[in-house]
């Protein structure tokens, strides 16, 4: 299981560093691809450098895409033709196509979100074009997953685990890091 996760500037660094972490602990392949080359800034200071450039990313190279939200980290992965171009070919594809906090508009902008249930940020749900929202905290919808900002970025990537590695491993997980769900 190969999986993207997208790095814009002004990306939430709780929701970058707790899926990536949750991931990689399951065993998962994680790649961080950033929309420019060098150091991006999250939206509180904390520097990441990416693995890659966005633009060495296929829609064959990876089976998950990841959409990290924070502001305006969410604004500039919306405003990139880049991403909106490869959320919907990972969705043509039929591989998982995930986003949190803010970023699940920009799943609706890439017009894959089309009578689907997702969730995004308290106050954004107006944004969800197509979808059927949800006040849960993480939606599963088929290869859909969607989830609602920081303080759920551990039920987010807990549940990323058990759907793309295992509930065994979820739980593992879990127990690994104290986590509670």
């Amino acid at each position: 299981m190969k999986v993207v996760v997208l790095l814009a500037e002004g990306f939430e660094e709780i929701e970058f560093s707790t899926i990536v972490d949750i991931l990689r602990r399951a065993g998962v392949d994680v790649t961080a691809a950033g929309l420019k080359g060098g150091i991006i800034d999250g939206a509180h200071g904390v520097k990441v450098t990416p693995d890659i450039p966005i633009d060495r990313v296929t829609a064959d190279d990876f089976d998950v895409i990841i959409l990290p939200g924070g502001y305006p980290g969410f604004v500039n992965l919306g405003e990139d033709r880049r991403v909106l171009k490869l959320v919907k070919e990972m969705k043509d594809k039929n591989k998982y196509v995930t986003a949190i906090c803010g970023a699940p508009s920009v799943l609706a902008k890439a017009g894959v979100l089309q009578g689907k249930r997702a969730t995004i940020f308290p106050g954004m749900e107006n944004t969800l074009t197509g979808a059927q929202y949800s006040d849960e905290r993480v939606v599963v919808d088929g290869k859909i997953i969607t989830s609602q900002g920081p303080g759920t970025a551990m039920e987010f990537a807990i549940k990323l685990v058990e759907v793309l590695v295992s509930k065994g491993k979820a739980r593992e997980v879990t127990k690994e890091t104290l986590a509670r769900f």
